[in-house]
């Protein structure tokens, strides 16, 4: 009959059955096929025997290996020259023998042997051999092994393929191995004594404090020579430590240990996760606050360009104010009335014309020489609000690595995305369509189609030039349309106050307009410019906003797994 299994240990199985099937849902969620699936058969094997994994490389002696620990005296798994192991074969305790084919790789044997009653055997392909999909499934059935018997050549026991499986079970399962030498007796007691030492060493070296190390013959074994074997204190290990009773809490105790594990390595990958998530936030808000920093000095150098408008505006108005005045004098206006009948000398409506042109020009010439010594370094204070965005696109941190072994997909997602912003801001940025803006003209003006057609930041000094060009003299050209109709119907008999106070206020509404227009409009083009770079991310920050809610939900599932693992642990 099977062994009975205490109440108290169904119990657990079923508790542990439900954990397990939440961590299952983990990693649907986390959208990891292959985590899924190792999950999934941790799941299926909760109830089947304590499971020894045997591993080892082709020719080490893995299947009469067996043969001899069954004891059955007949072959179960095959033995020949060539590697005849092309499936896993599970052997379990059965009331008659059957082989029950579960599909190409993987086969199930039930054998009426005494030791399968308490424990499951399962035959795994050469780690080392060249069939296709063998290693790949081998790896499936180490997750939810209890204990991996590595077995050796014993003659050559240092292959490397051998011990680079060694660290997959170890490093990342941190499975029990013991150590088997097989085929000792084709092997003098000295050379073995070393290679069993070898082995031990290396052992240590790889993290095993204290190892299990077995040399054994099968074929000494078979033949009946159980003394010298090897398999007498092989079977005294598995008696002390493992059957008698004790498989199904030790069985239950791995799985717990093995789920846990599980549970770390989404940890892990959820704390790379989340730093990605963070540093690519910091990021995020680091272009923001760049470009508030960059709006706000592009701001200040309108402001000093504006301020030397008006500098120069007022010196060549002041000059001409004062002009005026000292000609609109009564003496002066009475010698000009009277000489200009009797000379050449202009009359007061021709001085007063000559007056304004002469100010239109010296007006047009001071803030032309302003425009040309400013507008490049607002153009550049625009410019660079491009320029250092496309930098810091450029060295954005990587974290989360594309080989990351359960959030590879994650990264390679945000890669996309990345390189999806970094392809677009460079368009952005090479394309002078970007940097233009109609809006920033007076109705009766725009920006010739053969103007700043050329590539992206280059347009910026045209673009302002323009603008800049074409609204301060707009707005002198208006002032000085208004004083000539004022000087227009200028005589000997209008007051000197009215004019000088015509004169003042055409002036002062042309400096006001100067310092306001050109100020509102400049500003706005360069805050509706941080928007449209800004706008460059919104993939980006819906990939964020994405990446949180998730991070969120995902977190939150694999809290309550990892409690439920620590109470249950606790108990067994």
């Amino acid at each position: 009959m099977l062994a009975i299994i205490p109440q108290d240990i169904k119990g657990h199985r079923a508790r542990l059955d439900e954990i397990v099937k939440n961590l299952h849902e983990l990693t649907i969620k986390i959208g990891h096929e292959e985590l899924a699936q190792t999950v999934s058969d941790l799941r299926n094997r909760l109830h089947e025997p304590f499971m020894f994994v045997i591993v080892g490389e082709v020719k080490s002696g893995k299947s009469s290996f067996i043969n001899a620990l069954l004891s059955t005296g007949r072959e179960i798994t095959k033995v020949a020259p060539q590697p005849m192991t092309d499936t896993i074969q599970q052997l379990l305790y059965g009331e008659k023998e059957e082989e029950v084919v579960i599909n190409e790789y993987l086969k199930k044997i039930l054998l009426p042997v005494d030791i399968l009653r308490e424990i499951a055997i399962v035959d795994t392909p050469g780690t080392n051999t060249i069939v296709a999909h063998h290693q790949e499934i081998t790896e499936r059935f180490i997750p939810a092994s209890d204990l991996i018997v590595f077995v050796f050549e014993a003659k050559n026991p240092y292959r490397q393929s051998a011990w680079d499986f060694f660290e997959f079970i170890h490093a990342d399962w941190r499975k029990k191995v013991i150590f088997v030498l097989q085929q000792k007796d084709l092997m003098p007691e000295e050379d073995l004594a070393v290679n069993l030492q070898g082995v031990s060493e290396q052992a240590r070296k790889k993290g095993i404090n204290d190892p299990m190390v077995f040399a054994v013959s099968a074929k000494q074994e078979q033949e009946g020579l159980e003394q010298v074997s090897g398999f007498l204190p092989l079977r005294e290990y598995i008696r002390k430590n493992i059957t008698g009773g004790k498989a199904p809490v030790l069985k239950l105790q791995n799985n717990v240990s093995t789920a846990q594990n599980i549970c770390e390595r989404i940890e892990k990958g959820l704390d790379l996760r989340q730093q990605q998530w963070e540093s690519d936030t910091a990021f995020r808000q680091d272009v923001r606050d760049t470009l508030h920093e960059q709006e706000l000095k592009s701001h200040k150098q309108v402001d000093i360009l504006v301020e030397n408008l008006i500098a120069g505006y007022d010196r060549i108005t002041t000059l001409k104010e004062r002009e005026l005045a000292e000609g609109l004098s009564f003496f002066s206006l009475l010698k000009r009335s009277f000489t200009s009948i009797f000379s050449k000398k202009l009359s007061v409506r021709e001085w007063l014309a000559e007056l304004a042109a002469d100010m239109e020009r010296k007006l047009h010439d001071e803030l032309r020489v302003k425009l040309d010594a400013n507008v490049d370094d607002l153009a550049d204070s625009i410019q660079h609000m491009a320029r250092i965005i496309d930098l810091k696109l450029r060295s954005s941190e990587t974290i989360l690595r594309h080989d990351h072994d359960i959030f590879s997909d994650i990264a390679e997602r945000r890669t996309g995305v990345l390189r999806e912003l970094q392809d677009a801001f460079s368009t952005f940025v090479n394309r002078a369509e970007s940097f233009r803006d109609d809006n920033l003209f007076s109705e009766n003006r725009s920006l010739s189609p053969n103007i700043a057609t050329g590539s992206g930041l280059a347009a910026i000094g045209v673009i302002v030039m323009a603008v800049t060009n074409g609204m301060v003299f707009d707005i002198t050209g208006g002032i000085l349309t208004a004083i000539g109709l004022l000087f227009a119907g200028v005589t000997t008999s209008v007051k000197r106050r009215r004019i000088l106070d015509g004169f003042r206020t055409e002036i002062n509404d042309g400096r006001q307009q100067i310092e306001s227009e050109i100020t509102q409009r400049l500003k706005t083009y360069i805050t509706q410019l941080k928007k449209r770079i800004d706008a460059n991310f919104r993939r980006f920050d819906e990939h964020l906003e994405k990446e949180a809610a998730q991070l969120t939900a995902l977190r939150a599932a694999h809290k309550a797994v990892v409690e439920q693992l620590e109470e249950m642990a606790g108990e067994l």
